[in-house]
């Protein structure tokens, strides 16, 4: 990848990412705060989402951009931390003026993190705006942070032999365009190093000295057994090309590729899988490339999302391994 210069994915222009979290509880979340309104368009391949105001994000609808994006722990309920999010971009004048009125246009994912360390602890609307101020330093922060607090995976034997997981970042700059990816991995499966067959992280092995495969482990057992609606992996591609909101929603599905180049099994009717994508740029660029691209960023991310977890929770992490 002589052609890809890898940079720091907060020295992408127009974006500001910051967060916030519970250690004690398990939970966080982060958000993608846009100077100027951001193009966006989003891929949703899981079957149990949690999310908010995505419908505005179809090519049939008037919505032409977005204010912030709020990925979030706590299931159904984090989705309260967006009120934080439109609190405080209200305070600084962005949204939509309707008559005396400014309303910010935040979508917003969540991941289950409530059987992490407490069920009764959610992100809410003080820590959504907490992740705001926060997101004012604009700093490239990984692993046990933000919507990544909670985050764990390799859950299908139970929540005794999964692993930590976490929030990655990965970006890269190629001819004056730049893409990069934030992804909370709380997936059911086992994540994989992206160029190779090795388990970064998963499912552990009964005396949990070692990993073994999800995907085989489902074989064996030739049905899913597993609680529903308890595993997601959400993030989002953010970049300076220049889109329009169809182009945005095709790169989004077409970062959604690394996630499937990285989890297995994944997209299951247990997971809530949901990638978006978010431009503020004028920068001219093959779409197809770029969607190439967005795919291997992405993957990426998900690689430092395991990697750079810290053991939690009485759970062991990809370093426990190291």
């Amino acid at each position: 990848m002589d052609f890809l210069k890898e940079i720091s994915i907060n020295s992408i222009e127009g974006f500001k990412i910051g967060h916030a979290q519970d250690a004690e509880h398990g939970t966080g979340c982060s958000v993608i705060i846009c100077d100027e309104k951001a193009i966006c368009g989003v891929d949703i391949r899981g079957g149990g989402p949690a999310s908010r105001e995505t419908n505005l994000l179809d090519t049939n609808m008037s919505n032409d951009g977005i204010n912030a994006l709020l990925l979030s722990g706590g299931s159904a309920y984090g989705l309260d931390a967006a009120s934080g999010v439109m609190q405080y971009l209200e305070e600084k004048g962005k949204g939509v003026q309707v008559g005396d009125s400014i309303v910010p246009i935040v979508p917003a994912s969540c991941i289950f993190d409530l059987n992490c360390a407490s069920s009764h602890v959610r992100p809410d609307k003080t820590m959504g705006y907490a992740a705001c101020v926060n997101a004012e330093q604009n700093l490239n922060l990984q692993g046990n942070v933000g919507a990544g607090c909670g985050a764990t995976v390799g859950k299908f034997m139970g929540p005794e032999r999964s692993m930590k997981s976490g929030l990655g970042t990965y970006a890269v700059e190629i001819c004056g365009a730049k893409i990069g990816a934030v992804v909370i991995v709380n997936a059911i499966g086992d994540v994989y190093e992206m160029d190779s067959k090795k388990e970064l992280a998963g499912l552990l092995s009964y005396d949990q000295t070692t990993m073994v495969s999800t995907e085989n482990e489902i074989f064996k057992m030739i049905r899913l057994t597993s609680q529903p609606g308890l595993n997601t992996t959400i993030g989002a591609v953010i970049t300076n090309a220049k889109m329009d909101k169809a182009q945005a929603n095709k790169l989004a599905r077409m970062a959604s590729n690394g996630i499937v180049r990285t989890i297995r099994p994944v997209n299951t009717s247990m997971d809530g899988d949901s990638m978006y994508a978010m431009s503020v740029g004028n920068v001219e660029f093959n779409q197809d490339l770029l969607g190439s691209v967005a795919a291997l960023v992405t993957a990426k991310a998900i690689n430092n999302a395991v990697l750079n977890s810290d053991p939690a929770y009485g759970l062991k992490s990809a370093k426990s391994f190291m």
